[in-house]
């Protein structure tokens, strides 16, 4: 529970030095690549070529999963996904919802339409989590969206 709390702590203190003082002039994009612990979700929305989608006037909702929760895969995975640009893509829209879905939405059992067709669900009960990844910091408004940050890559059924 402490390592969750830091973490959480830890990057929601990352993302608030990231936004302006008179508002969130950066878009997810930028936000996550100003958090310095997205460089792997980064490079694959670049090799996914979402870069542009996701800087979009939104709103969307992001499940971000951090450098760690990519490097948690099997051996090979990440590898794999950058050489089939489809399946990489289908994963990283099955982490986006449209609209702007903040923590006080959410509620237990419910299902969230994602850009990729398929539904994630939301589980509440003894912390927040997105199907089974967990919600370390949640909340990250950023100009065209909000970023919820989790710990494991989540993938469609």
């Amino acid at each position: 529970m402490f390592r969750r709390t830091f973490i959480a702590l830890t990057a929601a203190a990352t993302f608030a030095t990231g936004a302006s003082a008179g508002g969130h002039s950066k878009d997810i994009v930028d936000t996550a690549i100003d958090a310095g612990s997205f460089t792997t979700l980064v490079a694959a929305v670049q090799a996914a070529g979402l870069v542009d989608v996701l800087k979009g006037e939104g709103p969307f909702t992001v499940f971000a999963p951090t450098d760690e929760a990519f490097a948690a895969l099997p051996e090979g995975t990440i590898e794999a996904l950058l050489a089939d640009i489809p399946a990489l893509t289908a994963i990283l829209t099955y982490h986006v919802v449209p609209g702007m879905v903040m923590s006080g939405d959410l509620s237990d059992g419910m299902m969230a339409a994602t850009v990729n067709g398929a539904s994630v669900t939301i589980g509440t009960t003894g912390g927040v989590m997105v199907d089974a990844a967990n919600v370390i910091a949640a909340d990250i408004k950023a100009s065209n969206g909000v970023i919820h940050v989790i710990d494991a890559v989540i993938l469609p059924k």
